[in-house]
C-alpha cells in the first residue's frame, strides 16, 4: 500500500435536488426534495476517497474564506495543511440534479476559488507532491496548475494519475500535460473528446489506447459505466475490469471514488493495476448505492467487506 498520495484539485459546496426524473426544456416538475448541502468537488472528493481508505492524503486545493476547513474537512487521514484561502473568490459550488428514476446526474459547476489555483500556489506547495508516492490531478482547477504539479513530480519520482474532467469541448489537452501523466483515466465521453474515437467495441477501445501511447502515457484507464472499466498498458497487458452491481441512488462521485479508492491500492511500478482497479470498483458500487458526493463514499472496512463477499468471483 503506498503511505502518501497528493490530491490537487477542486473543493466545492454540492447543492443537491433530487426530482423524479430529468425534466424536458420548458417543464416544470414536482419534487418532495427539499436542496440539500454537502461537500464535493472532484478534488476533494478523490481526497476523501483516498483518505477513507487508510492513505494519508495531502490536499492542495484553494477555497473561499468563509468555508471553516476544520469543520468541513474533517475526515481522518485528510491532511489539510495545503489547503489556502482565496483572497477574491468564495468556494466553488456545484448545482446537482438527481435522478429517481435512473440515478443519474446533472452538474453546473461555478469554479470560485478553484479558478484562483495558481501556478505560484502549486510550486509554495510542492513539498507536499515530493513526499508522496503518486499525485492525482483532474480539471477543475487550471491545467497551468496540474502541468507544473506533474513537472515536480516527475522530477522527484512522483507518479502522475490525470483524471481528465471535465474535458474542454474543445482544444483538447496541451500536449506538454500528457506527456507528464503516467496514468490517464478519461470516462468513455471524456476520451471520445479528446481522441475523436467513439467507443463502440473492442477495436475503438485499443484504438484510444495507442492514442495515448503516442503521447508518450504508459497506462491508460478508460471507465465504461455500467460495463466496467477497461485498461490497457504499453506492454501490451489489457483488460476489462466488471463492476459491483447494485442499485443505483446516485452517481455522483462515482468515478472520483473508483480514481481515488484504486490509487490507494496501486503499487509505485503499476504491477497490480487489476486489483487496484477491482478495489476501486467496488468501493465506487458503495457510493452509487447512497446519496450526496462526499458523504456517499466509502471506509476501507466497507470496501473490504464487498470484496470478501465478492472473492469467489473476482
Amino acid at each position: 500500500m503506498t503511505k502518501k498520495i497528493t490530491v490537487l484539485g477542486s473543493t466545492n459546496i454540492d447543492r443537491v435536488v433530487s426530482v423524479p426524473r430529468f425534466a424536458q426544456s420548458g417543464e416544470t416538475l414536482h419534487t418532495d426534495s427539499h436542496l440539500t448541502n454537502a461537500m464535493g468537488g472532484k478534488g476533494l472528493n478523490q481526497g476523501v476517497a483516498v483518505a477513507r481508505s487508510g492513505v494519508q492524503t495531502n490536499m492542495i486545493t484553494k477555497v473561499g474564506r468563509e468555508l471553516n476547513i476544520a469543520e468541513n474537512m474533517a475526515v481522518k487521514n485528510l491532511l489539510t495543511d495545503h489547503v489556502m484561502f482565496s483572497k477574491t473568490a468564495e468556494t466553488g459550488q456545484a448545482y446537482i440534479t438527481v435522478s429517481e428514476e435512473t440515478g443519474d446526474n446533472m452538474i453546473y459547476i461555478y469554479g470560485g476559488a478553484n479558478a484562483d489555483l495558481t501556478v505560484s500556489d502549486v510550486n509554495d506547495h510542492k513539498e507536499a507532491i515530493i513526499e508522496s508516492d503518486f499525485v492525482v490531478a483532474q480539471l477543475e482547477i487550471s491545467i497551468d496548475a496540474v502541468i507544473a504539479a506533474f513537472k515536480i513530480a516527475h522530477e522527484n519520482g512522483v507518479k502522475t494519475i490525470l483524471n481528465p474532467a471535465p474535458m474542454p469541448e474543445t482544444g483538447g489537452l496541451p500536449e506538454e500535460l500528457l506527456e507528464l501523466t503516467d496514468v490517464i483515466a478519461p470516462n468513455e465521453h471524456e476520451t471520445f473528446l479528446l481522441t475523436g474515437v467513439a467507443i463502440t467495441d473492442e477495436e475503438s477501445l485499443l484504438r484510444n489506447a495507442v492514442y495515448y501511447f503516442q503521447r508518450g502515457i504508459d497506462t491508460v484507464i478508460i471507465t465504461l459505466g455500467s460495463q466496467g472499466a477497461f485498461y490497457m498498458r504499453d506492454n501490451g497487458e489489457t483488460k476489462l475490469v466488471p463492476i459491483f452491481k447494485t442499485t443505483a441512488v446516485d452517481t455522483t462521485a462515482a468515478g472520483d471514488t473508483f480514481i481515488g479508492a484504486m490509487a490507494t491500492r496501486l503499487n509505485k511500478d503499476l504491477s497490480n493495476l487489476e486489483d487496484a482497479m477491482v478495489y476501486g470498483s467496488a468501493a465506487s458500487s458503495v457510493t452509487v448505492s447512497r446519496p450526496g458526493a462526499q458523504p456517499s463514499i466509502p471506509f476501507e472496512n466497507e470496501v473490504l467487506a464487498i470484496l470478501a463477499a465478492h472473492a469467489d468471483v473476482i
